[in-house]
Protein backbone atom coordinates (compact mmCIF):
# COMPACT_ATOMS: atom_id res chain seq x y z
CA UNK A 1 0.00 0.00 0.00
CA UNK A 2 2.98 1.96 0.99
CA UNK A 3 4.63 1.62 -2.19
CA UNK A 4 1.20 2.36 -4.48
CA UNK A 5 0.83 5.27 -2.43
CA UNK A 6 4.41 6.68 -3.69
CA UNK A 7 4.01 6.07 -7.10
CA UNK A 8 0.65 7.72 -7.03
CA UNK A 9 2.57 11.05 -5.18
CA UNK A 10 5.33 10.25 -8.06
CA UNK A 11 2.87 10.43 -10.98
CA UNK A 12 1.11 12.69 -9.75
CA UNK A 13 3.66 15.59 -9.33
CA UNK A 14 5.41 14.16 -12.61
CA UNK A 15 2.18 14.99 -14.52
CA UNK A 16 2.11 19.10 -12.75
CA UNK A 17 5.62 19.22 -13.65
CA UNK A 18 4.73 18.66 -17.14
CA UNK A 19 1.84 20.86 -17.56
CA UNK A 20 4.18 23.29 -15.92
CA UNK A 21 6.73 22.88 -18.86
CA UNK A 22 3.88 22.45 -21.05
CA UNK A 23 2.66 25.95 -19.67
CA UNK A 24 5.70 27.60 -20.23
CA UNK A 25 7.01 26.27 -23.25
CA UNK A 26 8.17 29.37 -25.70
CA UNK A 27 6.92 29.27 -29.19
CA UNK A 28 9.40 28.77 -32.03
CA UNK A 29 8.89 31.56 -33.61
CA UNK A 30 6.68 35.10 -32.30
CA UNK A 31 5.61 37.94 -34.54
CA UNK A 32 4.83 41.06 -33.19
CA UNK A 33 2.19 42.48 -34.73
CA UNK A 34 2.15 46.63 -34.64
CA UNK A 35 -1.44 47.82 -35.71
CA UNK A 36 -0.17 50.66 -37.55
CA UNK A 37 2.54 51.34 -40.91
CA UNK A 38 6.04 51.00 -40.86
CA UNK A 39 7.97 53.74 -39.80
CA UNK A 40 5.65 54.91 -36.85
CA UNK A 41 7.01 55.44 -33.50
CA UNK A 42 5.42 52.19 -32.51
CA UNK A 43 6.93 50.15 -35.04
CA UNK A 44 10.41 51.56 -34.44
CA UNK A 45 9.56 50.32 -30.77
CA UNK A 46 8.55 47.05 -32.12
CA UNK A 47 11.55 46.14 -34.32
CA UNK A 48 14.87 47.33 -31.16
CA UNK A 49 12.69 44.88 -28.74
CA UNK A 50 12.72 42.23 -31.65
CA UNK A 51 16.08 41.05 -31.59
CA UNK A 52 16.45 41.75 -27.57
CA UNK A 53 13.04 39.31 -27.06
CA UNK A 54 14.49 36.74 -29.02
CA UNK A 55 17.95 36.61 -27.52
CA UNK A 56 16.19 36.43 -23.95
CA UNK A 57 13.37 33.51 -25.26
CA UNK A 58 16.10 31.63 -27.38
CA UNK A 59 13.83 31.87 -30.83
CA UNK A 60 13.06 34.10 -33.44
CA UNK A 61 11.37 37.02 -33.35
CA UNK A 62 9.52 38.58 -35.94
CA UNK A 63 7.53 42.56 -36.50
CA UNK A 64 4.57 42.58 -39.10
CA UNK A 65 2.91 45.57 -39.49
CA UNK A 66 -0.72 45.38 -39.73
CA UNK A 67 -2.28 48.80 -40.02
CA UNK A 68 -5.75 50.67 -40.77
CA UNK A 69 -8.79 51.59 -39.19
CA UNK A 70 -7.19 53.27 -36.41
CA UNK A 71 -5.43 50.49 -34.44
CA UNK A 72 -7.92 48.16 -34.96
CA UNK A 73 -7.18 46.07 -37.86
CA UNK A 74 -4.25 44.56 -36.55
CA UNK A 75 -5.59 44.17 -32.86
CA UNK A 76 -8.57 42.20 -34.19
CA UNK A 77 -5.44 39.83 -35.62
CA UNK A 78 -4.22 38.98 -32.48
CA UNK A 79 -7.35 38.99 -30.70
CA UNK A 80 -8.12 35.83 -33.08
CA UNK A 81 -4.45 33.80 -32.88
CA UNK A 82 -3.65 31.18 -30.98
CA UNK A 83 -3.63 31.75 -27.24
CA UNK A 84 0.36 30.21 -27.49
CA UNK A 85 1.69 33.02 -27.48
CA UNK A 86 3.59 32.87 -30.59
CA UNK A 87 1.41 36.32 -31.83
CA UNK A 88 1.75 39.47 -29.95
CA UNK A 89 -0.15 43.00 -29.99
CA UNK A 90 3.01 46.13 -29.86
CA UNK A 91 0.32 48.92 -29.27
CA UNK A 92 0.13 52.04 -27.34
CA UNK A 93 -2.73 54.14 -25.61
CA UNK A 94 -4.94 54.48 -29.05
CA UNK A 95 -5.75 50.99 -28.02
CA UNK A 96 -7.70 52.32 -25.24
CA UNK A 97 -9.51 55.57 -27.33
CA UNK A 98 -9.58 53.70 -30.05
CA UNK A 99 -12.19 51.34 -27.94
CA UNK A 100 -13.49 53.77 -26.31
CA UNK A 101 -14.81 55.65 -29.60
CA UNK A 102 -15.76 52.63 -31.77
CA UNK A 103 -18.41 50.68 -29.53
CA UNK A 104 -18.87 48.22 -32.21
CA UNK A 105 -15.38 46.90 -32.73
CA UNK A 106 -14.94 43.07 -34.06
CA UNK A 107 -13.11 42.60 -30.67
CA UNK A 108 -13.28 43.25 -26.89
CA UNK A 109 -10.28 45.31 -25.39
CA UNK A 110 -10.42 43.52 -22.36
CA UNK A 111 -12.13 40.55 -22.86
CA UNK A 112 -10.10 39.11 -25.88
CA UNK A 113 -6.40 40.69 -24.79
CA UNK A 114 -4.30 39.57 -21.92
CA UNK A 115 -1.82 42.56 -20.84
CA UNK A 116 1.65 41.21 -21.24
CA UNK A 117 3.70 44.60 -20.62
CA UNK A 118 4.36 48.52 -20.50
CA UNK A 119 6.93 49.31 -22.05
CA UNK A 120 6.73 52.97 -20.90
CA UNK A 121 5.05 55.60 -20.60
CA UNK A 122 5.26 60.04 -20.93
CA UNK A 123 3.43 62.86 -20.94
CA UNK A 124 2.29 64.64 -23.93
CA UNK A 125 3.43 68.47 -24.51
CA UNK A 126 1.12 71.06 -24.92
CA UNK A 127 1.86 73.29 -27.52
CA UNK A 128 0.66 76.74 -29.16
CA UNK A 129 1.44 78.43 -32.66
CA UNK A 130 4.62 80.82 -32.44
CA UNK A 131 1.86 83.02 -33.91
CA UNK A 132 -0.03 83.38 -31.03
CA UNK A 133 0.36 85.92 -27.64
CA UNK A 134 0.64 82.91 -24.97
CA UNK A 135 3.81 82.05 -23.22
CA UNK A 136 2.14 79.71 -20.77
CA UNK A 137 -0.70 77.81 -20.42
CA UNK A 138 -2.18 80.02 -18.02
CA UNK A 139 -2.14 82.58 -20.55
CA UNK A 140 -3.59 79.96 -23.03
CA UNK A 141 -6.53 78.56 -20.67
CA UNK A 142 -8.07 82.58 -19.52
CA UNK A 143 -7.80 83.40 -23.48
CA UNK A 144 -9.52 80.56 -24.40
CA UNK A 145 -12.43 81.35 -21.34
CA UNK A 146 -12.90 84.91 -22.69
CA UNK A 147 -13.71 83.92 -26.16
CA UNK A 148 -15.69 80.30 -26.49
CA UNK A 149 -14.74 78.39 -29.59
CA UNK A 150 -12.19 81.29 -30.50
CA UNK A 151 -9.64 78.71 -30.04
CA UNK A 152 -9.23 76.00 -32.22
CA UNK A 153 -6.85 72.84 -31.50
CA UNK A 154 -5.91 70.19 -33.80
CA UNK A 155 -5.50 66.12 -33.66
CA UNK A 156 -5.20 63.00 -35.55
CA UNK A 157 -8.38 62.77 -35.32
CA UNK A 158 -11.66 62.06 -33.78
CA UNK A 159 -11.70 59.80 -30.96
CA UNK A 160 -8.05 60.35 -30.82
CA UNK A 161 -5.96 60.40 -27.74
CA UNK A 162 -5.26 64.05 -28.51
CA UNK A 163 -9.00 64.77 -29.40
CA UNK A 164 -9.93 62.83 -26.07
CA UNK A 165 -7.43 64.89 -23.50
CA UNK A 166 -7.61 67.93 -24.95
CA UNK A 167 -11.56 67.32 -24.43
CA UNK A 168 -10.37 66.44 -21.02
CA UNK A 169 -8.73 69.66 -20.55
CA UNK A 170 -11.53 71.76 -21.83
CA UNK A 171 -13.48 69.93 -18.73
CA UNK A 172 -11.14 70.39 -16.34
CA UNK A 173 -10.70 74.66 -17.28
CA UNK A 174 -13.81 75.32 -18.00
CA UNK A 175 -13.10 76.02 -21.13
CA UNK A 176 -15.02 75.28 -24.84
CA UNK A 177 -11.90 75.26 -27.42
CA UNK A 178 -13.15 74.02 -31.15
CA UNK A 179 -11.85 71.00 -32.62
CA UNK A 180 -9.71 70.55 -36.43
CA UNK A 181 -10.01 66.76 -36.75
CA UNK A 182 -6.99 65.52 -39.25
CA UNK A 183 -5.28 62.48 -41.00
CA UNK A 184 -2.76 62.18 -38.79
CA UNK A 185 -0.90 64.48 -36.13
CA UNK A 186 1.91 65.58 -38.49
CA UNK A 187 -0.44 67.64 -40.72
CA UNK A 188 -1.97 68.90 -37.67
CA UNK A 189 1.74 69.67 -36.45
CA UNK A 190 2.06 71.72 -40.01
CA UNK A 191 -0.67 73.32 -39.53
CA UNK A 192 0.25 74.61 -36.12
CA UNK A 193 3.33 75.36 -37.25
CA UNK A 194 1.50 77.95 -39.70
CA UNK A 195 -0.30 79.31 -37.03
CA UNK A 196 -3.51 77.89 -39.11
CA UNK A 197 -4.65 76.05 -35.71
CA UNK A 198 -3.46 77.67 -32.65
CA UNK A 199 -3.45 74.61 -29.93
CA UNK A 200 -2.09 70.82 -30.22
CA UNK A 201 -1.65 68.07 -27.18
CA UNK A 202 0.87 65.97 -29.00
CA UNK A 203 3.65 63.67 -28.82
CA UNK A 204 7.11 65.28 -28.80
CA UNK A 205 8.18 63.76 -31.87
CA UNK A 206 6.08 64.55 -33.75
CA UNK A 207 6.50 68.25 -33.00
CA UNK A 208 10.13 68.65 -32.52
CA UNK A 209 10.98 69.95 -35.86
CA UNK A 210 8.61 72.76 -35.42
CA UNK A 211 9.61 73.50 -32.73
CA UNK A 212 13.36 73.48 -33.45
CA UNK A 213 12.33 75.64 -35.77
CA UNK A 214 10.45 77.79 -33.71
CA UNK A 215 7.09 77.85 -35.32
CA UNK A 216 5.47 76.41 -32.41
CA UNK A 217 6.20 76.98 -28.74
CA UNK A 218 5.51 74.17 -25.78
CA UNK A 219 4.09 75.54 -22.99
CA UNK A 220 3.33 72.49 -20.41
CA UNK A 221 3.24 68.76 -20.05
CA UNK A 222 0.01 66.48 -19.52
CA UNK A 223 2.10 65.17 -16.22
CA UNK A 224 1.03 64.86 -13.02
CA UNK A 225 4.00 65.93 -11.55
CA UNK A 226 6.96 67.57 -12.93
CA UNK A 227 9.33 65.57 -15.80
CA UNK A 228 12.08 64.66 -16.01
CA UNK A 229 12.23 64.46 -19.76
CA UNK A 230 10.66 67.83 -19.89
CA UNK A 231 12.54 69.76 -17.11
CA UNK A 232 12.14 73.17 -18.20
CA UNK A 233 7.97 72.81 -18.53
CA UNK A 234 5.51 72.90 -15.90
CA UNK A 235 2.75 69.82 -15.33
CA UNK A 236 -0.84 70.74 -16.29
CA UNK A 237 -1.60 69.72 -13.08
CA UNK A 238 0.07 72.97 -11.47
CA UNK A 239 -2.90 75.27 -13.32
CA UNK A 240 -5.47 72.33 -13.34
CA UNK A 241 -4.81 70.16 -10.03
CA UNK A 242 -6.36 66.41 -10.79
CA UNK A 243 -5.57 66.67 -14.46
CA UNK A 244 -2.95 63.74 -16.33
CA UNK A 245 -2.73 62.18 -19.21
CA UNK A 246 0.25 59.69 -20.38
CA UNK A 247 1.18 58.18 -23.04
CA UNK A 248 2.42 54.45 -23.37
CA UNK A 249 3.62 51.85 -25.37
CA UNK A 250 2.49 47.87 -23.97
CA UNK A 251 2.42 44.12 -25.42
CA UNK A 252 -0.47 42.22 -25.32
CA UNK A 253 -1.30 38.66 -26.10
CA UNK A 254 -4.73 37.04 -26.73
CA UNK A 255 -6.28 36.17 -23.66
CA UNK A 256 -6.15 32.88 -22.55
CA UNK A 257 -2.62 32.67 -23.37
CA UNK A 258 -0.74 30.53 -20.07
CA UNK A 259 0.19 32.85 -17.24
CA UNK A 260 3.50 31.41 -16.70
CA UNK A 261 3.99 32.11 -20.28
CA UNK A 262 3.02 36.09 -19.95
CA UNK A 263 4.94 36.27 -16.59
CA UNK A 264 8.14 34.98 -18.82
CA UNK A 265 7.84 37.83 -20.94
CA UNK A 266 6.88 40.31 -18.56
CA UNK A 267 10.51 40.14 -16.79
CA UNK A 268 12.05 39.81 -20.44
CA UNK A 269 10.28 43.30 -21.74
CA UNK A 270 10.78 45.07 -17.91
CA UNK A 271 14.45 44.31 -18.60
CA UNK A 272 14.75 44.97 -22.70
CA UNK A 273 12.97 48.31 -21.68
CA UNK A 274 15.22 49.35 -19.45
CA UNK A 275 18.31 48.44 -21.48
CA UNK A 276 20.68 51.14 -23.18
CA UNK A 277 19.14 50.74 -26.50
CA UNK A 278 15.55 51.25 -25.85
CA UNK A 279 16.13 54.06 -23.73
CA UNK A 280 17.75 55.93 -26.14
CA UNK A 281 14.89 55.57 -28.44
CA UNK A 282 11.52 55.84 -25.62
CA UNK A 283 13.69 59.06 -24.80
CA UNK A 284 13.12 60.63 -27.99
CA UNK A 285 9.73 60.98 -26.90
CA UNK A 286 10.29 61.70 -23.11
CA UNK A 287 8.86 58.32 -22.14
CA UNK A 288 10.09 56.36 -19.15
CA UNK A 289 10.58 52.51 -19.03
CA UNK A 290 7.85 51.16 -17.02
CA UNK A 291 8.73 48.18 -14.20
CA UNK A 292 4.57 47.00 -13.82
CA UNK A 293 3.85 43.39 -13.88
CA UNK A 294 1.20 41.94 -15.70
CA UNK A 295 -1.46 42.75 -13.10
CA UNK A 296 -0.93 46.65 -13.06
CA UNK A 297 -0.56 46.85 -16.56
CA UNK A 298 -4.05 44.99 -16.20
CA UNK A 299 -5.21 47.11 -14.34
CA UNK A 300 -4.72 50.29 -15.28
CA UNK A 301 -5.79 49.47 -19.13
CA UNK A 302 -9.12 48.69 -17.23
CA UNK A 303 -9.20 52.07 -14.88
CA UNK A 304 -7.79 53.87 -18.52
CA UNK A 305 -10.63 52.38 -20.45
CA UNK A 306 -13.20 53.45 -18.33
CA UNK A 307 -11.92 57.13 -18.27
CA UNK A 308 -12.07 57.54 -21.91
CA UNK A 309 -15.55 55.98 -22.21
CA UNK A 310 -16.78 58.10 -19.98
CA UNK A 311 -15.43 61.20 -21.94
CA UNK A 312 -16.60 59.67 -25.61
CA UNK A 313 -20.09 59.51 -23.57
CA UNK A 314 -20.79 62.97 -21.60
CA UNK A 315 -19.25 64.61 -25.21
CA UNK A 316 -20.75 62.26 -28.08
CA UNK A 317 -17.69 61.29 -29.17
CA UNK A 318 -17.55 58.49 -31.77
CA UNK A 319 -15.52 57.94 -34.30
CA UNK A 320 -17.43 55.57 -36.57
Amino acid sequence: MKALMQTTLFLAASLLAGAAAAQTEVPKQVKIVVPFTAGASNDAIARAIAPQLAARLGNTVIVENRGGAAGAIGSEYVARSAKDGSVLLLTSSTFLTTAATQPHLPYDPLKQFAPVAMIGQGPLVIAASAQTPYTSLKQLLEAARSKPGALNYGSAGVGSLAHLATVMLDDAAGTEMTHVPYKGAANAASDLAGGLIHVMLSNYSTLAPVVQGKKVKLLATTAQAPSTAFPDLPPAAQALPGYSVQIWVGVFAPAGTPQPYIDKLNAALVEISASPEMKALLDLDGTVPSRMDSAEFGTRVREELALWQGIARKHNISAE
